[in-house]
């Protein structure tokens, strides 16, 4: 894989079909554009398949569970998803929620990962010197700002992790955040679980 090689929406959309959910066309193909980059240009440089991606860990920091990054990408947008209609249904449009923004950020929130993960000699998903110097809401910005992607948007990728503790969440990070934490919270307790088995 070299970092030539682009992915169109269609294709990104094998891994997220949540993309499709976006309605503006112009958004949906700046998020698969900014994927696109960070698969081929993650791992250390050298780029992953798709099937590598789907093996990858949701995350390091719970030990060894049986969840998958891609998986808790879809997890969360999904919830993000049934979070906002619960919203509306109750409040209406007294909470303002920009669904489209919502959706992309929900897909973006942990696009920097590609290019924290990398791999030892032994083919296991470790964090890179990359991921060492530079956590993935940063790096996930850089992307997003280099495609275009609206800075609502950029928002959510920036603030949905602890380096956002410190300013006004919009709505859709508020939304986000909290979705980010049902999956890693529970793989957490997971984690604990499958240790104290040991």
């Amino acid at each position: 894989m070299t970092s030539e090689q682009t992915f169109s929406t269609v294709q990104i959309a094998e891994l997220f079909p949540e993309i499709n959910e976006i309605r503006d066309a112009g958004l949906r193909d700046r998020v698969a554009a900014v994927w696109s980059e960070a698969i081929t240009t993650g791992c250390g440089g050298k780029g992953w398949t798709f099937d590598e991606l789907r093996a990858v860990p949701f995350t390091l920091l719970a030990g060894d569970i049986d969840l998958r990054y891609v998986e808790h990408l879809r997890s969360c947008c999904k919830q993000c998803m049934v979070i906002a209609d619960v919203l509306n249904e109750v409040f209406g449009d007294r909470i303002p929620i920009n669904r489209d923004h919502l959706i992309a950020g929900s897909l973006l929130a942990d696009v920097g990962k590609p290019l924290e993960f990398d791999k030892d000699a032994s083919g296991r998903v470790i964090k890179g010197h990359f991921g060492d110097m530079l956590r993935h809401p940063f790096s996930g910005v850089a992307m997003c700002y280099k495609h275009g992607i609206p800075p609502e948007v950029m928002h959510i990728v920036a603030t949905h992790s602890y380096e956002g503790d410190k300013t006004q969440r919009s709505i859709e990070s508020i939304i986000f955040h909290h979705a980010d934490f049902v999956d890693f919270d529970i793989a957490k307790y997971l984690g604990a679980m499958a240790a104290k088995k040991k």
